[in-house]
């Protein structure tokens, strides 16, 4: 009997601590009421249901613990579908997509009002948000950890408010020094 509880106990601590860690996802209306409490940046993750680079995003960069802790730390987290039917409230307007199809839910579908009006053009794309839910700006593309990082503390540190040319970012870049792990 002994044992046996000792097995149980055993098994729950192993699963208890290999359970991961994950980004805490909001809505970008709870981002923006969280911004009035405790003012932080927002990255918004636009993705769509078919954008094969936008499941290697969860799986390889999104999932990475330096990338979770980071973001968990300094940002509010918002995931949006590009496509998808949520009606979404950003700067007192209400956006929408009239043009969704539910026989085409998961596959390409109608661009959402808000990814139009973010003037979103590929998938996966990454917008950053300031304290007060303006745009930053959008970064396209699929991004391992190192490559997200670079973006992540650049704008949390509002560092980019410096740059005013290209090669002002590409001194930015190259003296950039990551410490994330793959």
């Amino acid at each position: 009997m002994k044992k046996t509880v000792i097995i149980v106990m055993l098994a729950l601590v192993t699963s208890v601590s290999g359970i991961a860690q994950e980004i805490n996802w909001v809505s970008l209306e709870e981002a923006i009421a969280l911004q009035k409490q405790t003012p932080k940046k927002i990255m918004m993750d636009v993705y769509t249901v078919w954008c094969g680079p936008c499941k290697m995003l969860d799986k390889n960069t999104f999932s990475n613990p330096d990338v979770i802790d980071y973001v968990n730390k300094n940002y509010y987290a918002v995931k949006f579908n590009g496509e998808g039917n949520d009606v979404v409230s950003y700067k007192d307007n209400s956006y929408a997509n009239p043009g969704y199809n539910e026989a085409r839910a998961k596959t390409r579908n109608s661009a959402h009002e808000l990814a139009r009006y973010l003037q979103i053009s590929a998938y996966p794309t990454i917008v950053f948000f300031d304290e007060n839910a303006d745009v930053i700006a959008p970064i396209r593309g699929y991004q391992k950890p190192t490559q997200l990082e670079l973006y992540l503390k650049l704008f949390k540190n509002d560092d980019h408010k410096d740059i005013k040319t290209q090669e002002d970012f590409n001194e930015y870049y190259k003296t950039f020094k990551s410490e994330f792990k793959e």
